[in-house]
């Protein structure tokens, strides 16, 4: 898809005043409700909707199943970040009024995060194009590493703070409390970090680690630098209204890593058969419509397994709590 500059600079000024919008409607301080949070997820994701069927009606129907697709995958893989925001929350013990501010800043410095990421992985492909082969076996690799976490089925995880952040701790210094939504105070006549600030970089950097794969995957669905972008921006900006809808879901997901699995697996073979038809090599290419086909079709499959999963689980608790009561009730009888 061929993309002007002018189309680029239009796109980035449309995002930041969403962002500003959202920003300017979120900017007091309140506990996020599941109807609030219900109804700007609908938003983000019929905007992204709009922004596809544009793609389809100005750019032909491939720009428009490359973003849907990407889109899709971006925001499966999002949600298993939530997972670690709701540790970062936990950690550092963010009130509930303050968890949607924290979301917001800590998503735009991903988004800025993401961008040079994005452009890195551009300019590495135009000039390298063996390096799909590379992302193809991340992808392979990071799969089967994802498997192997969820069958170990760690109940007691917790966030560690990355060097980075630790090192900034260091040299300016952390409060010992919130100063409402401030991000600098000054301590014993010293300019020191809040604990807000602390953990905005904490979910930005964070997300860089997340975007090791998400980003290879993307790449392997389209090689547009704008679609590739476009799709991470809303994924990402719908995700701090996710967090408050799906946070008390999120556990009865108990399937979510095995299908991200699948998603990352599939998508890093599809790269290496790309990889393996530039070189010349006579192989079956998977189009986008049965990339995204199969996408939409794990996380349906992942979605209703995990729900069956947590529903007998919870009825095997209820089950042995009941046995247990009946036998404390004969033994005192």
């Amino acid at each position: 898809m061929d993309v002007s500059m002018g189309l680029w600079v239009l796109t980035i000024l449309g995002l930041a005043a969403l962002i500003a919008v959202d920003f300017f409607i979120g900017r007091k301080p309140h506990e996020v409700s599941i109807k609030e949070a219900g109804i700007w997820t609908a938003v983000w994701i019929a905007l992204a909707g709009l922004f596809g069927l544009g793609l389809l009606v100005f750019g032909g129907g491939q720009p428009a199943g490359e973003f849907f697709a990407g889109f899709i995958t971006e925001k499966s893989l999002s949600v298993d970040n939530l997972f670690v925001f709701v540790l970062i929350m936990a950690k550092f013990a963010v009130p509930a009024q303050y968890q949607q501010r924290v979301l917001l800043v800590g998503v735009l410095i991903a988004l800025v995060l993401r961008a040079v990421f994005i452009a890195a992985g551009a300019a590495i492909i135009a000039s390298f194009s063996w390096v799909f082969f590379l992302f193809g076996a991340f992808l392979i690799w990071t799969a089967w590493k994802l498997i192997k976490e969820a069958r170990a089925d760690q109940e007691d995880e917790e966030y560690e703070e990355n060097k980075l952040l630790k090192a900034a701790e260091r040299r300016f210094g952390v409060a010992d409390r919130y100063h409402g939504t401030k991000l600098w105070i000054q301590q014993n006549g010293k300019r020191v970090m809040t604990p807000m600030l602390v953990v905005m970089l904490a979910i930005g950097t964070t997300d860089v680690l997340f975007a090791l794969d998400s980003i290879p995957a993307i790449f392997g669905l389209t090689q547009d630098p704008y679609i590739v972008f476009t799709a991470n921006a809303f994924a990402l900006m719908g995700l701090r209204q996710l967090y408050f809808l799906i946070g008390g879901l999120l556990k009865k997901l108990v399937h979510l890593s095995y299908g991200l699995s699948i998603i990352l697996g599939f998508i890093g073979v599809k790269l290496v058969l790309h990889a393996l038809h530039e070189t010349g090599v006579h192989v079956p290419e998977i189009s986008i419509p049965v990339s995204l086909g199969v996408i939409c079709a794990v996380l349906v499959v992942t979605t209703i397994t995990s729900l069956i999963a947590t529903r007998k689980q919870a009825a095997a608790e209820a089950a042995r709590t009941d046995g247990a009561r009946t036998s404390k009730d004969g033994i005192d009888v």
